[in-house]
């Protein structure tokens, strides 16, 4: 009796795995069809519908998360394969004490218009920051052997992978920018410490 219910129920425990992911600091067990996207994951499973499906083929960015502390884009990736690891979404960026200094940046510096690019921009540029900071070059860094100087220029190359249809990019690079301002002074303190 191929295709009676059951080898329904054999087929999909063949075709289907146990995933337990990290997700905004919390724990999360899910069972999916081996086929399911990280972004599908969070979206229909999570309910966490702050990525966003734009293109579904890694070309906007709206769909942008950290997966352990660097940023992919979630609609590439299959949720089999982040078995045990780190995500952070849009809705993990807050702390305790309300929106991050990226995200109040943002506000500030009205970097969204229409909001449905602006998960991805944000996570893209928490994981640009930390980049950065880590003094890891980019495309258009000039010189390899000094500490990366975040410039507009640099800003725009980072951000590139992350599309925004209503051109607000000039608002989310002063909000990156403020950012990354805020940062540096923490930033030299640290590396005063180290050495």
């Amino acid at each position: 009796m191929q295709g009676g219910p059951e080898n329904a129920t054999t087929t999909d425990e063949r075709h289907s795995s146990r995933v337990t992911i990290e997700v905004n600091g919390a724990s999360r067990e899910v069972t999916l069809d081996n086929r399911t996207t990280l972004l599908d994951t969070l979206r229909e499973h999570l309910d966490l519908t702050g990525a966003k499906k734009g293109c579904d083929h890694g070309q906007c960015g709206s769909c942008t998360v950290l997966l352990d502390g660097r940023r992919v884009k979630s609609c590439l990736i299959f949720a089999v394969t982040v078995d045990g690891r780190s995500v952070v979404t849009v809705e993990g960026l807050a702390g305790p004490d309300g929106l991050s200094p990226l995200q109040a940046a943002f506000v500030a510096h009205d970097a969204f218009q229409c909001g449905y690019c602006t998960p991805g921009q944000l996570c893209s540029a928490r994981g640009m920051l930390d980049e950065v900071s880590r003094g890891w070059p980019s495309a258009v860094t000039e010189d390899l052997n000094t500490r990366v100087e975040l410039t507009d220029a640099e800003i725009r190359e980072r951000m590139a992978g992350n599309l925004c249809r209503c051109a607000a990019y000039p608002h989310i690079v002063a909000a990156v920018r403020e950012t990354a301002g805020a940062r540096e002074p923490a930033a030299r303190a640290m590396r005063a410490a180290s050495s």
